[in-house]
């Protein structure tokens, strides 16, 4: 299975041109539960501090300012430690 792509604090020239803000939003609260993606996800953190934790793997922290790529397939929890408001699309 593959991993979480993290890049941190990518440019916002580069966010634009990937169309990221005419995406979706979503937010939650501080909270930690658990999570299956049936399909990848690439997103966007406008704000938060979240570490996600692949079962039986290692924890990944992110936050505002990154790019993330979630992998089809994946079981992880979320542990939410500020509130999170991030563009996301499902593929």
């Amino acid at each position: 299975m593959s991993k979480i792509n993290i890049q941190r604090q990518v440019s916002r020239s580069d966010i634009e041109a990937d169309g990221i803000f005419d995406l979706p939003i979503w937010e939650k609260e501080v909270s930690t539960f658990p999570w299956r993606y049936d399909a990848s996800e690439t997103c966007y953190f406008l704000e938060g501090d979240v570490v996600v934790t692949p079962d039986g793997g290692t924890p990944v922290r992110m936050g505002q300012g990154d790019r993330v790529t979630f992998p089809a397939g994946m079981s992880c929890t979320w542990e939410i430690r500020e509130p999170v408001k991030k563009h996301y699309r499902f593929f």
